[in-house]
């Protein structure tokens, strides 16, 4: 056999997406480039690693233990290349960070400069729901989260990096009179949630129950991207965290809409288990996170003194 790290590598990702699609897009890959890796992959051996039926890809039990010697292999390969550079005096790891999903306006530019500082460190940076989030942290899939509530029934340590505001948002086509929206008209309005596990939905479910509204109609949305292009075209209205709307409330495509108790302040926090054991590279980040955040918040967050 004589297949190359860069099959391994690309087999070992379609073993984990069961897509070429999602693969070439994580791999900054063509989907042909991927395709024909993974043909000269497939070719030496005589068992099917994978089989396709109707649109989607299956990995076969071969292809699975194949996958999980090829994850072991890559693994070393990192670790080799990791010991060689943290000879040369260098930072050098895996740092592995899950955040909620409106967390990724934030953390790249807390993250930034790091990057940039300690070529050596490759970032494993999964944007999920909260529930998966706290998941990660606590199976120890990820060292740190990025959360706008911290969790109750898990030990941590944290670091407050930033306010989180969220307010009532409407198109640009929404009217009122008012100064602030009244519960007769609120509850006229279509709602948007996000889905069940986002933090940002359990806050609007609390500030609608506080407020005894009655809902009017209600749909529900995976990302908070969508609510935003949902509301934008008019489709309702929903409680959304002002740190991901920023450009589109500069270009007026969304309106915050004044209502009683809103917004809601929360604050963002780096959290970690106090059970886990730090590597050098996670050690050197929360380091870097104490020292630069107010820096890092002042730069890039300023405009939030604006709402």
């Amino acid at each position: 056999m004589n297949y190359t790290l860069h099959q391994l590598e690309i087999f070992n990702k379609v073993a984990e997406l069961k897509s070429v699609t999602r693969t070439s897009e994580e791999l900054f890959l063509t989907q042909p480039a991927v395709s024909i890796q993974l043909k000269k992959f497939q070719d030496q051996f005589n068992i099917p690693l994978f089989e396709v039926v109707g649109r989607k890809l299956y990995i076969t039990d071969f292809g699975e233990e194949i996958a999980l010697m090829a994850q072991k292999i890559l693994n070393e390969v990192a670790a080799i290349n990791y010991k060689s550079l943290e000879y040369k005096g260098e930072l050098a790891g895996k740092l592995k960070i899950a955040i909620v999903s409106t967390a990724k306006y934030a953390m790249p530019y807390l993250l930034s400069d790091f990057m940039h500082q300690n070529k050596g460190v490759d970032l494993l940076m999964d944007v999920t729901n909260k529930a998966t989030v706290l998941n990660s942290l606590e199976n120890n899939k990820a060292d740190f989260a990025m959360v706008s509530t911290i969790p109750k029934n898990l030990k941590i340590n944290n670091i407050k990096l930033m306010k989180n505001k969220l307010y009532l948002v409407g198109s640009k086509k929404f009217t009122s009179n008012q100064k602030n929206i009244s519960k007769k008209q609120f509850e006229k309005l279509s709602l948007i949630y996000r889905e069940n596990g986002s933090a940002t939905r359990l806050i609007m479910e609390k500030y609608i129950a506080e407020n005894e509204i009655s809902i009017y109609k209600k749909m529900e949305l995976t990302s908070n991207e969508a609510i935003k292009q949902a509301v934008i075209a008019g489709l309702g209205v929903s409680i959304m965290p002002l740190i991901g709307i920023k450009n589109s409330l500069h270009t007026s495509e969304l309106k915050i809409i004044p209502s009683k108790g809103l917004p809601i302040e929360t604050n963002w926090n780096l959290i970690w288990l106090k059970s886990k054991k730090l590597s050098t590279v996670a050690k050197a980040f929360v380091e870097h996170i104490q020292t630069n955040k107010d820096l890092i918040i002042k730069e890039h967050f300023n405009w939030f003194e604006a709402y």
